[in-house]
């Protein structure tokens, strides 16, 4: 049966009205945080952080977290990653529920899903540049994972294994040549792509990085900045970065500014400079 061209044109009405009637699919957030607190006892009474913070990532976001020193970004990011409790609020990284994890389960949930880069490198200097890297896939061993829910097996790596994964991954950060060097031997520069590297090299679905670039010069941390977003961009990762500096928070997708506990969405545009004393 041949189809007039005017049935033809309504089928195709039909469709489209239909298509635009069905609801989107509704994506996850890989990071979710709700009414997150956070405080410290100290010798002067109790210090409140966060009161009430609420965040959502989506996979694959790269957000960048700017704020004046003290306001508590390397704190939530530490929260984020496992590294410190919430004194109460739900946080969900990665879809599990970090608040709730024994130091075991914390350790393997970091170790599988967490890259983390800090200020400083914290490359180990009695080790090469390749072992440095290495150093996460020996830590997995053949113990279970201790995520909730997984039962499985970790992925237990021989050295010989593992280096090779470790040398593959100085190449991608550009450093193919410079495996069997300690870390004193590297530039600063160098020596932040070698911990970049170690922080990937289990193929972690969320990269925390704390002030990545703080202690490098002007073009060398242009230079690291660009790598962190090509690995993001080639890794599928979502990524975090807490930064001071404008014009690589204006590089993210989104900008958030940590303030008084909470955190509110940021214009950024370019500028030279580190984050204003008066913000």
């Amino acid at each position: 049966m041949i189809q007039t061209s005017s049935a033809v044109a309504n089928q195709v009405s039909r469709a489209a009205r239909e298509s635009q009637l069905r609801p989107e699919p509704v994506q996850t957030p890989i990071i979710q945080v709700e009414n997150l607190e956070k405080t410290y006892s100290t010798a002067h009474g109790p210090l409140t952080l966060f009161r009430g913070l609420n965040l959502e990532v989506q996979p694959g976001e790269m957000v960048a977290i700017v704020g004046q020193s003290g306001a508590g970004k390397s704190t939530l990011l530490h929260i984020l990653g496992a590294l410190d409790a919430p004194s109460a609020g739900t946080v969900y990284c990665a879809s599990i529920d970090v608040a709730h994890l024994s130091p075991r389960e914390a350790a393997a949930f970091r170790n599988r899903e967490i890259g983390y880069v800090w200020q400083f490198h914290y490359l180990l200097p009695e080790f090469t540049a390749l072992e440095n890297v290495a150093m996460p896939l020996l830590a997995r061993g053949l113990n279970k994972s201790g995520v909730p829910g997984d039962r499985s097996l970790s992925l237990g790596w021989h050295r010989r294994e593992a280096l090779q994964v470790a040398a593959n991954w100085l190449k991608e950060v550009d450093l193919e040549d410079r495996g069997s060097h300690r870390p004193g031997e590297l530039s600063g520069g160098e020596q932040q792509r070698v911990a970049l590297a170690r922080a990937l090299v289990n193929k972690p679905r969320v990269l925390l990085a704390d002030e990545p670039t703080g202690d490098l010069d002007q073009t060398t941390a242009a230079r690291v900045f660009d790598l962190i977003e090509r690995l993001h961009a080639t890794h599928g990762l979502t990524s975090i970065l807490v930064t001071h500096n404008l014009d690589l928070a204006a590089r993210c997708a989104r900008t958030l500014r940590l303030d008084n506990g909470q955190l509110a969405p940021l214009a950024v545009a370019p500028q030279t400079g580190q984050f204003p004393a008066s913000a």
